[in-house]
């Protein structure tokens, strides 16, 4: 039996326990930085399958790690934070957290890495250099659980070869996965912004700021702006999803409100953005009459994954699953925190199926009908068992 037929059969084998850890995880999810129980869960866990527990990062995570000093260091990680979602799908093991339900599936990433700790530390004999498990708190809010544990420097001493992410994915079928080099995911900015001006009667106009009218002309010329100015090899997006101008019909407001979100794919355009569209706000608003106050709020980077990492681990998979399961991607507007660890250390991260193979379409992430198609936990336990230790055997050179 070869190496992946051996991987397949141990993964089934602990399909059972697998669909334990989630089924568990899922009835009982938690907030970002919330996730204490999650946390004694993971931890009494791989402590009673002799996995070490090396520290608990951004206080409510886990390290645990496996192997020995010598070698190299892969890191699986997994986010491990739910979503302020009212769960909907009627199933056995729904949410039991009024109003909070893991409907992006990291219960899904969490019981994968577990179950990959599980396997490995089976094959031990067959690798050698260090596994590390990471469970991170807080993807889904800013600033991210990642970026404490960057700035904690939690993986500084180890000095890992690659930190692998795994992502479920609605929109491939289960038994597929996706990949991407190079920049993938956006890097995501949240813009709040606020007109400012006289207030009054609407039908004294010489008496009162057009606040409204300064607003909605500030929102065309930042949105045209971006629109028109990004690099046009990769795309770039600023909307408003929030508008608030507390007045009446006949009443204009002293403040309007607008609150959006920026997207984009260059770190130096991001940059540049940044200081550009606050004088612009501010040259606008003026027209009016009115001043303009923008202020950005940094959130997370671009994702970059490394591009050789890429290219083997597309033929490593293609090894796992057949050249046909394994699948493009395009780039990715919505942002991702496990962007901060592709900026210190060369990253991995991918799209695993979860689309049952009987259905054209499935609920997507975030959605509270959102579902798994439950053999992809095996599959995706399995396989990144396989892209471990084929990247310990390239690293081990």
């Amino acid at each position: 039996m070869n190496l992946t037929a051996t991987i397949r059969e141990r993964a089934g084998a602990l399909t059972p326990l697998l669909l334990k850890i989630r089924h568990h995880l899922h009835r009982h999810p938690e907030l970002s930085f919330q996730e204490r129980k999650t946390q004694g869960y993971l931890r009494d866990l791989l402590e009673k399958e002799g996995v070490r527990i090396a520290a608990t990062p951004a206080g409510t995570g886990l390290l645990a790690e496996l192997g020995h000093d010598e070698g190299p260091v892969i890191v699986l990680r997994a986010d491990m934070d739910a979503l302020p979602v009212q769960e909907e799908t009627g199933l056995p093991f729904a949410s039991q957290q009024e109003g909070v339900m893991h409907a992006c599936g990291h219960d899904v990433h969490m019981t994968c890495v577990v179950g990959a700790a599980l396997l490995l530390k089976e094959l031990s004999s067959l690798w050698q250099g260090k596994v590390l498990f990471l469970f991170q708190p807080a993807e889904e809010k800013l600033p991210g659980g990642a970026r404490q544990i960057i700035e904690e420097k939690v993986l500084d001493p180890y000095r890992p070869a690659l930190i692998i992410g795994q992502h479920v994915d609605p929109l491939l079928v289960a038994g597929t996965v996706g990949y991407r080099p190079g920049a993938y995911m956006a890097s995501s900015d949240e813009l709040y912004l606020t007109l400012s001006g006289r207030g009054g009667h609407a039908a004294l106009p010489t008496a009162v700021t057009n606040t409204p009218l300064a607003a909605a002309r500030t929102l065309i010329a930042l949105e045209e702006f971006v629109e028109k100015a990004h690099p046009r090899d990769l795309p770039s997006l600023l909307r408003f999803g929030k508008v608030l101008a507390p007045g009446a019909t006949n009443v204009i407001p002293p403040k309007v409100f607008l609150e959006g979100t920026f997207r984009a794919f260059d770190e130096e355009w991001r940059s540049r953005i940044h200081r550009e569209l606050p004088r612009l706000a501010t040259q606008t608003a003026a027209t009016e009459g009115a001043q303009a106050q923008l202020e950005v709020k940094k959130g997370y980077p671009v994702l970059i994954n490394d591009v050789e990492a890429i290219r083997q681990a597309i033929r490593f998979s293609e090894e796992y699953f057949g050249k046909k399961n394994v699948l493009p991607l395009d780039l990715r507007m919505t942002s991702e925190d496990f962007a901060y660890y592709s900026h210190h250390f060369p990253a991995l991260f991918f799209r695993l199926g979860i689309r049952p193979p009987d259905r054209e379409e499935s609920p997507p992430l975030h959605s509270p009908h959102f579902i798994v198609h439950e053999p992809a936990i095996t599959t995706g336990t399995g396989h990144l068992v396989w892209l471990t230790l084929s990247f310990l055997k390239v690293y081990g050179k």
